[in-house]
């Protein structure tokens, strides 16, 4: 029984059609990557699962946790159970889950930085700025990109829904090799004191 691949899904507070599922063992350790379409997806074998199920719009693992946007009118207490299926069986078969030749063709990360510092500045500040905010990039490690909120944004309740609805939005669609997007504003205290850039 100690083999049970155990998994909570927590569908999103702040849109609807996003649930996180939590899985009790790593599923791409230490690393993620964001699958935008099936296409994306083809030759990964737990993305490609997923996306074998009709209304997944897309999909980010990381580490042990995959976010699943879907398009379905299908409840989450239903779909989840497929979709706790299909990486269940995944799992179980060992191996890779996601495909070395994923990772290969990403951007180098100075090309990621300067691509997500592009939409920063022409996409995302303009907007929050009549908020009185600003984001800043700190850090890009392979593809995960480091940003701070400062200003209106800092300590703000609607940070979350900021960053969820409309940050992580425009970055994935101008620079889709993008894993996680990880906000290291200490919204309590005004500042970070965790964060080390490389």
């Amino acid at each position: 029984m100690e083999n049970t691949i155990r998994i909570t899904a927590a569908p999103s507070p702040v849109d609807p059609m996003k649930c996180t599922f939590t899985v009790d063992r790593p599923v791409l350790p230490g690393r993620s990557f964001f699958f935008g379409s099936r296409l994306r997806a083809a030759g990964s074998p737990l993305p490609e699962a997923i996306f074998a199920l009709e209304g997944i719009e897309s999909v980010l693992i990381s580490h042990d946790q995959i976010h699943v946007h879907k398009t379905t009118d299908a409840e989450w207490p239903t779909f989840a159970k497929k979709i706790g299926a299909a990486v269940r069986e995944i799992l179980q078969q060992g191996g890779a889950t996601v495909s070395g030749e994923a990772f290969e063709s990403l951007l180098p990360p100075q090309e990621i930085r300067h691509l997500v510092q592009q939409v920063l500045d022409t996409q995302v500040n303009p907007m929050v700025a009549s908020h009185g905010g600003h984001i800043d990039l700190l850090d890009v490690k392979e593809n995960v990109v480091y940003i701070e909120m400062g200003g209106g944004c800092q300590g703000c309740g609607m940070a979350s829904a900021t960053l969820k609805n409309g940050v992580e939005r425009l970055i994935r669609e101008f620079v889709p090799e993008v894993g996680d997007i990880l906000d290291v504003t200490d919204h309590a205290a005004g500042r970070n004191p965790y964060f080390q850039p490389s």
